[in-house]
């Protein structure tokens, strides 16, 4: 079938709105009608070339409804509403742990730009197109995915806004709930104010931490990282030196540090902020080549862990549901990260969540 999608090409700074043709689902894929998706900074990654190749249909926080499954599929049927992670194989040993971010085939299932055995599902006239994206490639009107990718959504969580549930949000909240698991009262230093880092605050309160340090340079994010539940804020252009800033609020140093900035100057003065036996998880994505933050021996001396984290350690069958009720509840009002976009207008969407005009784009069919 015909479909509208945004497609990343070579030498292109802006994403190009083509038709392009969807392949028919095959027996273990599910065509969903895509009814909002998120703009994450993995898709600008990858909108380089970096990840899957070009050109290339990205997006991998959709939701919409499900139209059609193929003969194998028995989790989802036509008509069901859903929210769109990413893919895992759910038989190698991480995925039987509970831990599908850590799948064996996730490279394979994600990145690629293609199905597992090669084939692509979009095609512009003869032109094949990159797909399969976080098995998704949600970047359009209608996107092919799969079973572990989809998680339903209630009748009572606007199904637009569900997307980022699956990816950006996850891995924010995901990172403080379930890979540091922050106890009640401990104290946290989140690195960067946009919806990851949000999304790390509001899963700090959520687990009841006693001190929530964030930094961010606009303005207008911190004063939403206080109303969401951050104790304190930090202006980097006020506090070049990040230990000293934190140390004049709790002068033991942190007990859990979260990077989602990338950037290796604040990930190593980030190691001179943790309290003895701290942790500091790390989402932001550095350059390549990027060694790992601190001093050997004063990471012994202090007994300090450094973790990298990948969605947040979510299965999404868990977590997402848990995520979904905590917003029920006006536990989790992660909706007020996000700015709507027409989909038509992706590039100044891209561009004003870049300038930082809003926190997290999501783009309505």
């Amino acid at each position: 079938m015909k479909i509208t999608a945004a497609v990343a090409r070579e030498g292109k700074a802006d994403f190009s709105i083509e038709t392009v043709e969807i392949d028919e689902p095959r027996a273990d894929e599910i065509l969903v009608k895509i009814v909002g998706v998120g703009l994450c900074h993995t898709d600008m990654v990858a909108k380089t070339g970096a990840i899957g190749g070009l050109p290339i249909v990205l997006g991998h926080e959709g939701s919409g409804i499900v139209e059609k499954v193929g003969a194998s599929v028995s989790k989802v049927k036509a008509g069901d509403r859903v929210a769109i992670s990413f893919r895992s194989c759910g038989d190698c040993p991480r995925c039987k742990s509970g831990d599908p971010a850590y799948c064996l085939s996730m490279p394979l299932l994600n990145y690629i730009g293609m199905r597992p055995d090669g084939s692509k599902a979009l095609r512009a006239g003869d032109e094949a197109l990159g797909s399969n994206f976080f098995g998704q490639s949600s970047f359009g009107t209608y996107c092919l995915t799969y079973e572990r990718n989809v998680v339903k959504v209630p009748a009572d969580v606007p199904l637009e806004l569900a997307g980022p549930l699956g990816c950006g949000v996850q891995t924010g909240a995901g990172g403080i709930m379930r890979s540091l698991a922050c106890e009640a009262g401990s104290s946290l230093l989140i690195l960067g104010g946009g919806a990851v880092g949000l999304s790390a605050v509001m899963g700090a309160a959520v687990q009841g931490c006693g001190t929530i340090i964030v930094l961010e340079p606009h303005e207008a994010r911190r004063n939403l990282a206080k109303e969401l539940g951050a104790t304190h804020v930090i202006d980097p252009a006020a506090a070049p030196d990040l230990a000293a800033a934190v140390r004049a609020i709790l002068p033991h140093g942190v007990d859990y540090a979260f990077d989602t900035t990338g950037i290796p100057a604040l990930q190593q003065a980030t190691m001179n902020s943790l309290a003895p036996h701290g942790t500091f998880g790390i989402v932001g994505i550095s350059p390549p080549g990027t060694p790992v933050p601190g001093d050997m021996m004063q990471v012994m001396t202090f007994g300090h862990t450094i973790k990298g984290i990948i969605e947040g350690d979510s299965e999404p069958d868990v977590f997402i549901p848990q995520m979904m009720d905590l917003y029920r509840k006006g536990r989790f009002p992660f909706d007020r990260l996000i700015r709507t976009y027409p989909f038509a207008d992706i590039n100044r969407a891209v561009a004003e969540q870049h300038h930082g005009d809003c926190v997290k784009v999501v783009l309505l069919m």
